[in-house]
């Protein structure tokens, strides 16, 4: 699995429109809106880096209320599920 985050600023007043626009796109999982010197952040996850990268540098640049973007490719995820499963390995 491939994931990314795309940090995203957005033209003054569109922030909604484009958080709803990005979540039509095959791959955006979330979009959340955010403090700073970015607008929104999406997470794409993708079976590929293929998919990813024409997500990024095709659908979203059709977006004409996207001004910048920032991606950043994610090595490896770490989460509390995770963390809860290795330490549950042998309990039944």
């Amino acid at each position: 699995m491939v994931a990314a985050m795309v940090l995203i600023n957005v033209q003054r007043g569109q922030i909604n429109e484009t958080a709803q626009r990005l979540l039509e796109i095959d791959g955006v999982s979330e979009v959340y809106s955010v403090t700073g010197e970015y607008d929104l952040v999406a997470l794409l996850r993708f079976q590929d880096y293929e998919d990813l990268a024409g997500v990024v540098t095709s659908h979203m640049q059709q977006l004409p209320t996207i001004t910048k973007t920032h991606t950043l490719m994610a090595f490896q995820c770490y989460s509390r599920a995770d963390l809860q499963q290795a330490w549950d390995i042998g309990i039944e």
